[in-house]
Protein backbone atom coordinates (compact mmCIF):
# COMPACT_ATOMS: atom_id res chain seq x y z
CA UNK A 1 0.00 0.00 0.00
CA UNK A 2 1.36 3.37 -0.95
CA UNK A 3 1.68 5.75 1.98
CA UNK A 4 -0.19 8.97 1.30
CA UNK A 5 0.44 12.25 3.16
CA UNK A 6 -2.99 12.14 4.79
CA UNK A 7 -2.22 8.66 6.10
CA UNK A 8 1.17 9.36 7.66
CA UNK A 9 0.99 12.92 8.99
CA UNK A 10 0.86 12.03 12.69
CA UNK A 11 3.24 9.10 12.28
CA UNK A 12 5.75 11.33 10.52
CA UNK A 13 5.53 13.86 13.35
CA UNK A 14 6.17 11.10 15.86
CA UNK A 15 9.16 9.83 13.85
CA UNK A 16 10.71 13.29 13.65
CA UNK A 17 10.31 13.66 17.41
CA UNK A 18 11.89 10.23 17.93
CA UNK A 19 14.76 11.23 15.65
CA UNK A 20 15.47 14.20 17.90
CA UNK A 21 15.19 12.04 21.00
CA UNK A 22 17.60 9.49 19.53
CA UNK A 23 20.11 12.23 18.74
CA UNK A 24 19.82 13.26 22.38
CA UNK A 25 20.45 9.71 23.56
CA UNK A 26 23.54 9.47 21.37
CA UNK A 27 24.82 12.77 22.81
CA UNK A 28 24.16 11.53 26.34
CA UNK A 29 26.15 8.38 25.66
CA UNK A 30 29.03 10.28 24.07
CA UNK A 31 29.16 12.58 27.10
CA UNK A 32 29.17 9.67 29.54
CA UNK A 33 25.82 10.47 31.15
CA UNK A 34 24.23 8.29 33.81
CA UNK A 35 23.22 4.83 32.55
CA UNK A 36 19.73 5.03 34.07
CA UNK A 37 18.94 8.34 32.39
CA UNK A 38 20.25 7.09 29.04
CA UNK A 39 18.14 3.95 29.23
CA UNK A 40 15.03 5.92 30.21
CA UNK A 41 15.45 8.14 27.17
CA UNK A 42 16.17 5.15 24.95
CA UNK A 43 12.95 3.52 26.17
CA UNK A 44 11.07 6.71 25.28
CA UNK A 45 12.51 6.60 21.76
CA UNK A 46 11.49 2.97 21.42
CA UNK A 47 7.91 3.75 22.50
CA UNK A 48 7.75 6.65 20.04
CA UNK A 49 8.85 4.38 17.20
CA UNK A 50 6.30 1.75 18.18
CA UNK A 51 3.51 4.32 18.29
CA UNK A 52 4.46 5.63 14.86
CA UNK A 53 4.27 2.09 13.47
CA UNK A 54 0.91 1.47 15.11
CA UNK A 55 -0.37 4.76 13.69
CA UNK A 56 0.62 3.69 10.17
CA UNK A 57 -1.13 0.33 10.55
CA UNK A 58 -4.20 2.05 11.99
CA UNK A 59 -4.30 4.46 9.05
CA UNK A 60 -4.00 1.52 6.67
CA UNK A 61 -6.94 -0.20 8.33
CA UNK A 62 -9.08 2.91 8.00
CA UNK A 63 -7.99 3.38 4.38
CA UNK A 64 -8.82 -0.21 3.46
CA UNK A 65 -12.17 -0.11 5.28
CA UNK A 66 -13.10 3.09 3.42
CA UNK A 67 -12.24 1.40 0.12
CA UNK A 68 -14.49 -1.56 1.01
CA UNK A 69 -17.34 0.80 1.92
CA UNK A 70 -17.02 2.43 -1.51
CA UNK A 71 -17.26 -1.03 -3.09
CA UNK A 72 -13.60 -1.02 -4.12
CA UNK A 73 -10.99 -3.70 -3.58
CA UNK A 74 -8.64 -2.56 -0.77
CA UNK A 75 -4.92 -2.42 -1.48
CA UNK A 76 -4.19 -4.83 1.38
CA UNK A 77 -6.08 -7.68 2.97
CA UNK A 78 -6.93 -7.78 6.64
CA UNK A 79 -4.46 -10.64 7.01
CA UNK A 80 -1.65 -8.56 5.52
CA UNK A 81 -2.41 -5.67 7.86
CA UNK A 82 -2.62 -8.05 10.81
CA UNK A 83 0.80 -9.45 9.91
CA UNK A 84 2.25 -5.92 9.84
CA UNK A 85 0.64 -5.14 13.17
CA UNK A 86 2.04 -8.28 14.77
CA UNK A 87 5.49 -7.50 13.38
CA UNK A 88 5.46 -4.40 15.61
CA UNK A 89 4.55 -6.33 18.75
Amino acid sequence: MELRPEMVGDALTRLRRAQGQLAGVIDMMEQGEDCTEVLQQLAAVSRALDRAGFKIVSSGLRHCNAARERGEEPEMTEQQLEKLFLALA
